[in-house]
């Protein structure tokens, strides 16, 4: 498991995409824990994609855990939860309520 944490984003594109690039040969079941992401933008879903796509080319598994509220609003932005197949009980909108 990976867990970031902080901002992901094209501050830290560099940086993060050789982590998770690195973690994904490590291993045939890469998950990364969103639970610490403070702020995410398109670069930062670039990466998320970029593991996504080279796992599934690896024949490996992918998959995201404890999303941020910050995760959860982009990617239900984006309407991407179903492409990662990520499970999104909360909407963000009701998560905000809480």
């Amino acid at each position: 498991m990976v867990r970031l944490e902080g901002e992901l984003s094209i501050y830290r594109a560099g940086e993060l995409k050789q982590l998770l690039l690195d973690a994904l040969n490590a291993c045939n079941d890469l998950q990364i824990d969103l639970g610490g992401i403070t702020e995410i933008d398109s670069a930062g879903v670039q990466l998320l994609l970029l593991a996504k796509n080279e796992a599934l080319r690896c024949g490996k598994t992918f998959s995201m855990s404890r999303h941020s509220l910050a995760v959860i609003e982009l990617l239900e932005l984006y309407n991407l939860s179903p492409w990662f197949g990520d499970v999104l009980v909360i909407p963000a909108r009701e998560v905000r309520a809480l």
